[in-house]
């Protein structure tokens, strides 16, 4: 059986492609209130203010393009039984071409029904308006996770970090819940690399490799490493 290789995605890999990461320094979100726009209540109070952002934020993700990090991570599965692991809800890990990824927070180039949220469809383009209907007759909310409501995905991550063989983690702080949990569920005997600038000053529940580069310095060299020692 080929070693099982997790890679778990935040928010700077995608900053590299020009995607704003989700919160600012100074608590925003592109200017809005975390509570305005990216929770249920947000949801019932102003429904058209946060579809109006959703719309922009996809705007933006189908304008940006995958890195170098993104296109490096395609090549571990020429090597090794890998799958990814993202924060992030945009779809530049598969139009790089990673072909298993599991988005933990959703996707915002789909929508779900505000009915029942097992009802997901993808959007043509980039707009979700007021009247779009689900197939029971309710209205489109976009696919993603908001503050306060569950992770269904996080079952499956778990059940892939404890059989990870190699874990690697890009791009993010270790500082959202639940997804951050996954590093305590990787065997005690499975190595973890950590590539963030700040890899140096992250908190992690156990030691762990660190390089303390951005992704699209790392991770490619990251590769390389890892694909050039599975040939020897």
């Amino acid at each position: 059986m080929a070693p099982l290789l997790i890679v778990f995605t935040g928010a700077g890999i995608s900053a590299e492609s020009g995607l704003q990461t989700f919160r600012g320094a100074d608590g925003l979100w592109e200017g809005h209130r975390i509570e305005d726009v990216a929770t249920p209540q947000a949801w019932q109070r102003t429904r058209t203010l946060v579809q109006e952002f959703y719309n922009q934020r996809r705007q933006s993700v189908l304008a940006a393009q995958p890195n170098a990090a993104h296109r490096a991570l395609v090549e571990l599965e020429s090597h090794f039984d890998t799958w990814i692991i993202t924060q992030n809800i945009d779809d530049l890990h598969e139009r790089a071409g990673s072909s298993r990824v599991l988005h933990l927070h959703g996707e915002i180039r789909k929508s779900q029904s505000s009915l029942d949220p097992a009802l997901v469809y993808d959007i043509d383009g980039w707009e979700l308006r007021e009247g779009m209907l689900c197939e029971r007759g309710s209205q489109l909310r976009p696919n993603v996770v908001w503050f306060g409501e569950a992770v269904p995905m996080i079952g499956p991550a778990v059940a892939l970090a404890e059989r990870a063989t190699h874990f690697a983690v890009i791009g993010t702080s270790l500082q959202v819940y639940p997804a951050a949990s996954l590093l305590e569920h990787v065997p005690g005997d499975s190595p973890i690399t950590l590539i963030d600038p700040s890899a140096d000053r992250i908190a992690c529940p156990r030691p762990v490799r660190r390089i303390a580069k951005t992704a699209t310095a790392g991770v490619p060299e990251f590769v390389a490493e890892l694909c050039g020692g599975a040939g020897r």
